[in-house]
């Protein structure tokens, strides 16, 4: 892998972990409505996922083999994060590292990423990369924000350097579509997800403007179209 791949680097990431808020994880997670499909499995990866809010969702819902993979991780705010949501101490298996630089013989029931892929460059590859964890009968499912509506105007005009670390290409419907079919999967969808709602990162110095961009995120929910322009999410969903 090309380091010109790589959209944001360590330092990018220091900054934003830093500023982010721990809380407990929500009692529904936008890809709630895949849950019936996942719940067939048992082992489960989560590619980018520090600090473990989606692993510890997972563990909550019945998966006995969780694996976070970060090439940024502090497990000491892992094992915080399974405290605080009453986990047992080590549900969570922790790797960290680099993914493009991870090798693993044994294969995930599900393989999960969530706004990860947009952080690169080769949407193919990295996606790839993805499905060579599958197991037999796994499933894949990866989401990513939608900044091509209403939300990508928000970022520009607030926090254009979050948008900045984004590719946004592979915010395109048809492009995702055309990378999907040629790994031959089952039961492919590529679809926007999520009642309209807009969003700025949880960073300190943008406070006092959150709650003012989630005043405009309540008034917009009330417009329950998926679109381009309003929906703020983009799941991809496949099985082999």
């Amino acid at each position: 892998m090309q380091s010109d791949n790589y959209i944001t680097d360590k330092e990018h990431w220091d900054k934003y972990w830093s500023d982010f808020q721990y809380d407990k994880i929500p009692g529904k997670m936008i890809f709630a409505p895949f849950m019936s499909r996942l719940s067939s499995g048992n082992s489960f990866i989560e590619i980018g996922g520090f600090p473990g809010i989606h692993a510890a969702y997972f563990c909550k819902h019945g998966f006995r083999d969780v694996t976070l993979l970060d090439f940024y991780m502090n497990r000491d705010i892992v094992r915080n994060f399974e405290h605080i949501n009453n986990l047992p101490p080590n549900s969570i298996q922790c790797f960290h590292t680099d993914f493009f630089a991870f090798s693993s013989e044994k294969k995930y029931d599900v393989v999960f990423s969530s706004g990860f892929i947009e952080h690169f460059e080769d949407t193919t590859d990295v996606i790839r990369r993805h499905v060579e964890l599958l197991s037999e009968q796994g499933q894949l499912l990866i989401i990513i924000p939608n900044f091509l509506g209403l939300n990508g105007k928000i970022q520009q005009r607030f926090d254009r350097k979050n948008l900045e670390a984004h590719n946004l290409r592979c915010m395109e419907i048809d492009y995702l579509k055309q990378i999907m079919r040629s790994f031959g999967l089952k039961d492919l969808s590529v679809d926007y997800l999520g009642k309209p709602m807009v969003w700025l990162e949880p960073k300190l110095e943008q406070k006092k403007l959150r709650k003012w961009i989630k005043m405009l995120s309540y008034l917009i929910k009330l417009i329950p179209v998926k679109s381009k322009l309003l929906s703020p999410f983009i799941a991809i969903y496949a099985r082999k």
